[in-house]
């Protein structure tokens, strides 16, 4: 996949404009273990960011400077709210100010071990209440396939926008691995999918600007299908070692 896309024209051709710019808005909406360093990379990389969450309380600590992220770069963050570059609000009207909006929101499991995608969904119904022409809005939370083309897109043309005209869609996992001091959020690589080829030139082109390596794959689905093997290929690893260890400790071999 390449760079370059298909911005000859209109709001798309608008909006990377400004995501190439020096006055690019981010919002990054859920300021959690996966919000907050995302919010950190965009900054570092010259935008301004806007961090949304639904807690008031947890908003004004973070606007006060102090953030009880594990590992995080807590001089980097502090720098960021002084001098204006990061804004953390509760206020989801201010989603129409930024050119893209990541979403960092949980996804747990339900009771019957089934996902739960009701933060998501509140968050996909907000973002429409604001959406406006020349936004790209990135789903990064861990979720299955088809979530971006069938929940998160009816949800954001339910605003009357047009799909693919007025506003872009996209998926990018998050691969954040905390506690981590080789691989930090900026030198991991960082896979894209758009929900059509217009939105994942756009995607590509925002996360350029703030890490290392991208990857563009073909669609949203292929981005979100990547990130369920890899977390399944990571349970299973997790669940062979403690299956070893039990063994091992019958046999007596230290393992």
């Amino acid at each position: 996949m390449t760079l370059t896309g298909p911005f000859t024209e209109g709001s798309a051709a608008e909006l990377a404009n400004r995501l190439r710019g020096t006055q690019g808005v981010v919002g990054v909406v859920g300021l959690g273990y996966v919000g907050m360093p995302v919010c950190l990379a965009f900054v570092a990389s010259g935008f301004k960011v806007i961090g949304f969450d639904v807690d008031c309380r947890r908003v004004e600590r973070l606007s006060e400077g102090y953030c009880d992220i594990p590992n995080l770069d807590q001089a980097s963050f502090s720098a960021a709210v002084a001098s204006g570059l990061l804004k953390l609000t509760a206020d989801f009207a201010l989603l129409a100010l930024p050119d893209a909006v990541v979403i960092c929101v949980p996804t747990p499991l339900g009771r019957h071990r089934e996902p739960d995608l009701s933060h998501v969904e509140t968050t996909a119904r907000q973002i429409a209440q604001t959406l406006r022409v020349g936004q790209l809005v990135v789903l990064e939370s861990t979720t299955y396939p088809g979530t971006c083309d069938e929940v998160m897109l009816p949800a954001l043309e339910s605003s009357g926008l047009r799909f693919g005209v007025d506003f872009f869609l996209a998926y990018s996992p998050e691969r954040e691995d905390p506690g981590n001091h080789q691989f930090s959020i900026a030198n991991i690589p960082k896979l894209v999918g758009g929900a059509d080829q217009t939105s994942g030139a756009l995607a590509e082109l925002l996360y350029t600007r703030a890490f290392r390596q991208v990857v563009r794959v073909s669609s949203a689905r292929v981005a979100e299908a990547s990130k369920l093997t890899e977390n399944v290929f990571r349970a299973v690893n997790i669940a062979l070692v403690n299956e070893l260890k039990m063994v091992y400790d019958g046999m007596e071999i230290d393992h």
